[in-house]
């Protein structure tokens, strides 16, 4: 995708006061995150949109049970597919509020940002973003793009790090889902990064069951997996290193509209964002993917287990 215009990017940020991250991890409430004053409103109610796999339907739902609890009334359309759908639908209206990550987020606004600390990242965002949206506080938990091989393959090729890769070129193949083939966070950046070049990419989908099952097979040598998957510890795959940062850290972040941005929805996600942390939004995960739980009834049972929900 084509980088936001800087003049775009500015006046998304005009109002914005510098972003400070305190001991927690967890961005001031001063100035309300990364937007203005406010003026907004969710006396109207708040429509969340998630992503297309697992984990983001369940911060979906977990953003909609604890701004339940504080009066704020919720719809939920889960699994609309990715940011080039999302951001578009947050812009447009159809949805107001999504769960994301400060890399994955700010590298699909700037392919060229290098901010790679998450008080440095919350800033670049500040920036990025197009006039309309603000981040809100990042919370504890953080979900970071990996790239896995099985045992057996990290043994036949002597991989270690994603720069191995670039030993042998032409001759492995990658899964992903189709939009990591354009990504810096991706094939682009491996090549502009790690010089590495694949025999092919197959567009699967974003660590879920298809890439999952191909590396399995071997139908893929390499996978883009999402660390919080515990699929990974499960089948003893080798996540490679990233000796250069190719992949930014990924805490998890609350994207939102201005519209509905007041004080309530600050507040109930704020809540949300120092609790939850990524070990336990890896056993959600594990709940919905292993279990076959509902990823609602995994979110409603998490707030009302910590304090955050009655319902």
């Amino acid at each position: 995708m084509n980088r936001r215009t800087l003049l775009g990017g500015l006046f998304a940020a005009a109002s914005v006061p510098a972003l400070a991250a305190c001991s927690s991890g967890i961005t001031s409430l001063d100035g309300g995150g990364s937007g203005g004053s406010g003026g907004g409103s969710s006396k109207g109610g708040v429509t969340i949109g998630t992503a297309n796999f697992t984990e983001n339907q369940v911060l979906g739902y977990l953003y909609a049970a604890v701004l339940e609890a504080a009066g704020v009334k919720t719809t939920v359309r889960p699994n609309l597919g990715t940011r080039e759908i999302l951001i578009p639908a947050l812009k447009g209206g159809d949805i107001d509020l999504l769960p994301e990550y400060q890399g994955a987020l700010l590298h699909y606004l700037d392919t060229k940002a290098d901010a790679t600390e998450e008080g440095e990242m919350q800033n670049a965002l500040a920036m990025a973003l197009p006039a309309g949206l603000q981040i809100l506080p990042y919370g504890m938990a953080e979900d970071s793009d990996a790239f896995a091989v099985t045992r057996e393959t990290a043994a036949k090729y002597r991989l270690k790090s994603l720069a191995d890769l670039a030993k042998h070129n032409g001759k492995l193949v990658i899964g992903a889902a189709p939009e990591v083939k354009k990504r810096q966070v991706g094939a682009v950046g491996l090549k502009d990064v790690y010089g590495v070049e694949f025999k092919e990419f197959k567009s699967l989908d974003s660590s879920g069951p298809l890439v999952k099952g191909a590396l399995k097979k071997g139908d893929v040598d390499v996978a883009n997996l999402f660390t919080t998957d515990t699929d990974i510890a499960a089948n003893h795959w080798v996540v490679l290193t990233d000796p250069k940062n190719l992949v930014p850290g990924q805490h998890v972040v609350p994207l939102i509209a201005d519209r509905k941005a007041d004080s309530t929805v600050r507040k109930a996600l704020a809540r949300l964002g120092n609790v939850l942390t990524t070990e336990q939004l890896t056993e959600l995960n594990r709940l919905v993917d292993k279990d076959k739980k509902d990823p609602e009834d995994v979110a409603n049972d998490y707030a009302r287990q910590h304090g955050l929900s009655k319902k």
